[in-house]
């Protein structure tokens, strides 16, 4: 579990995430610079960084003709960003009021994860309900629609159904490009 923003924040980069990744296993800068084409000084850069936040360790070193090289691994298998560390590394909904920017979007998931976490460490027990799905779409003006419709369609579902004197629940309905393996 991480819980210290700043570690949150070393983690969250995409080449630093990836890095964790290939980490399970113990492995040089060397070698994690041919698996994952990247230069031997931009991983050893990362890996100084992962290393100041205690996300990877030290296993061995090995002596290569006049330099020593250093076998890292992740200091987990897994690693889970606690949601008091999302807190202070993630925008805030409020100030970001363009709904179509990835940045409101990542301020929303973030408030998802404060929430949600904060009522299971409290061990409340929880309702909840998702619906996860991918879709395709021939063009950005078919995305536009099905973004326009869906936003509809949840506008009259909610006037329906909610009431001044219920209990609240956040509703949070997200459309974004499924990530590739070379995101």
């Amino acid at each position: 579990m991480i819980e210290d923003h700043a570690a949150a924040a070393v983690a969250l980069d995409p080449v630093r995430a990836r890095l964790l990744a290939a980490l399970r296993e113990p492995r040089s800068a060397t070698t994690l610079a041919a698996e994952l084409g990247l230069t031997r000084q931009k991983v050893n850069y990362h890996l100084r960084a992962l290393e100041a936040h205690g996300l990877v360790e030290l296993v061995e070193e090995r002596r290569k003709g006049n330099m020593t090289e250093r076998v890292l691994r992740a200091s987990a298998d897994a690693f889970v960003i606690s949601p008091q560390a999302w807190a202070l590394v993630a925008p805030d909904p409020e100030r970001q009021p363009d709904k179509l920017s990835a940045q409101w979007l990542l301020a929303l998931a973030a408030r998802l994860l404060r929430e949600v976490g904060s009522l299971v460490v409290a061990r409340r027990r929880v309702a909840t309900f998702a619906i996860d799905g991918e879709i395709r779409f021939a063009s950005a003006a078919d995305r536009a629609a099905f973004a326009r419709e869906l936003g509809e369609a949840v506008t009259d579902l909610v006037a329906r159904h909610h009431t001044a004197n219920g209990r609240p629940h956040r509703l949070v309905v997200a459309l974004h490009p499924t990530p590739t393996e070379e995101t």
